[in-house]
């Protein structure tokens, strides 16, 4: 008997929300589990991959940025989207304390207290992508507009690759 896929507290959410998701496992053995090498395991080419990023603002406000795997976070940009005169990373070692996740487990979705979200602006022309479930091993395939609304966030151009 095949062992039974346990859910995420993502895709719980999600369930609640009414928002329609497919989750992709991957294999984890390998410690392969950067963006890019889960894009390959997945089987999607990484324009559709997406990572979950968290910063703070010179406010100490906590953001969630959500952008392709292969690209990274246009720092001023993110600035600008959120309205902060500065936006920093957040440190590792406080990324679960923060949010309920670890690294690269990182959800979007059900953070331990929603966070102004912004999705890079190139989702948008994308019928679906791939954002982490939040555990290492479970991606979430769905919709941009219905990430959009699981975390009544917004699109914006985040990346250098942005127009």
């Amino acid at each position: 008997m095949a062992k039974k896929m346990v859910k995420t507290n993502a895709a719980r959410m999600l369930d609640k929300s009414e928002i329609h998701y497919e989750l992709l496992h991957y294999r984890t053995e390998d410690g392969k589990v950067d963006g890019v090498s889960v894009a390959e395991k997945i089987g999607f080419a990484v324009e559709f991959v997406y990572k979950t990023l968290v910063a703070t603002g010179a406010s100490k406000q906590a953001y969630v940025f959500v952008i392709p795997v292969a690209e990274e976070l246009d720092l001023k940009k993110a600035a600008q989207a959120t309205g902060e005169k500065k936006i920093e990373m957040l440190p590792v070692k406080e990324i679960l304390t923060l949010t309920g996740y670890i690294r690269g487990g990182c959800s979007p979705v059900g953070m331990k207290k929603p966070f102004p979200t912004f999705i890079s602006s190139e989702a948008g022309q994308l019928d679906e992508i791939i954002v982490s479930a939040g555990k290492i091993g479970v991606q979430l395939k769905l919709a941009p507009n219905e990430l959009l609304a699981a975390t009544t966030g917004q699109f914006a151009e985040l990346t250098a690759s942005s127009q």
